[in-house]
């Protein structure tokens, strides 16, 4: 008996839902930073069973939130279809911060989304607690009315998540892999290229540039040298966020660049040659059709 499907990960920002996916996947399928917005697509991790007795979809969703502009709004829209499209649903928890209105307000959207959808709980950053902490952290996100499980774990440290998955795996539904089993995420290359860019952009800025980033991947094709040459923008709304991007003397974007190269190298199992230009493109986020370009859905 063969089980698939998907699992929505829900949660406020920064909960630690990137995280998550990637060490359940043992992939690097999102970028990790503590950013709000740091994921603004339905990221699909794909992790499969060595055996190949199940192959599980983990979703990661950006952060519910209140929408502030175009680009939040079609953020908060796909979190509500993967939501109801879902399989089963986790909400993950800050177990440092602890259950708060945030949390209860995503709680009961779980519930909107669809009542028939089973929802655990992964209280994570359990790493961080102490034996009374982690008890009262679990206490309180068992008394979240749309939870049915409540798992203690550390996405970092990767301790709890084998009880997890295992609970996860047994709310998918019987039916063949969905993907090719060596598929680790099914977003466009180029995408996910320019993801692990715009990483380094929001590891290195802060107040609103981080909100105003975005990265496009132009082009990235292997060279006669055996090269990946990568062609990429990075854009920003003003020209005082480009200066900052770009930094005095042009320090800041090519520390950008030396850091994104080496996750590129990373990723692609070739040595890259990075071409990293800035790009004001004002009111960007409040563009549908630049929004349409870059697939925001």
């Amino acid at each position: 008996m063969t089980r698939s499907g998907f699992i929505g990960l829900a949660g406020r920002p920064n909960v630690g839902k990137s995280t998550l996916a990637n060490t359940i996947v043992g992939s690097k399928v999102a970028i990790v930073s503590d950013r709000p917005q740091t994921t603004r697509r339905a990221v699909r991790g794909i992790a499969t069973d060595p055996a190949g007795e199940w192959q599980m979809i983990l979703v990661d969703l950006p952060g519910v939130q209140r929408p502030r502009d175009t680009l939040t709004a079609r953020m908060q829209r796909r979190v509500e279809q993967e939501l109801a499209d879902a399989d089963a649903a986790l909400l993950v928890l800050d177990g440092v911060q602890g259950v708060g209105p945030g949390d209860r307000f995503i709680s009961k959207a779980l519930l909107a989304a669809s009542d028939s959808t089973p929802v655990c709980c992964a209280v994570n950053k359990c790493d961080r607690l102490g034996r009374g902490e982690t008890a009262t952290a679990l206490a309180a996100a068992a008394e979240l009315g749309t939870v049915d499980e409540v798992f203690p774990v550390s996405a970092k440290t990767g301790a709890g998540l084998d009880p997890l998955t295992e609970h996860l795996v047994s709310l998918l539904p019987e039916g063949p892999l969905l993907y090719p089993p060596e598929d680790r995420y099914d977003l466009p290359s180029e995408v996910h290229l320019a993801e692990l860019v715009r990483e380094q952009v929001l590891r290195r800025t802060r107040d609103e540039v981080p909100h105003a980033v975005e990265v496009v991947v132009e082009s990235a094709e292997p060279r006669d040298d055996g090269l990946v040459e990568i062609r990429a923008q990075v854009w920003v709304e003003t020209e005082s966020q480009k200066g900052i991007v770009v930094g005095k003397g042009g320090k800041m974007i090519r520390d950008i660049g030396t850091a994104a190269r080496k996750e590129l190298e990373r990723d692609l199992g070739a040595r890259v040659f990075l071409d990293l230009q800035v790009r004001v493109r004002r009111r960007w986020r409040r563009d549908e059709t630049l929004l349409d370009r870059i697939g925001i859905e």
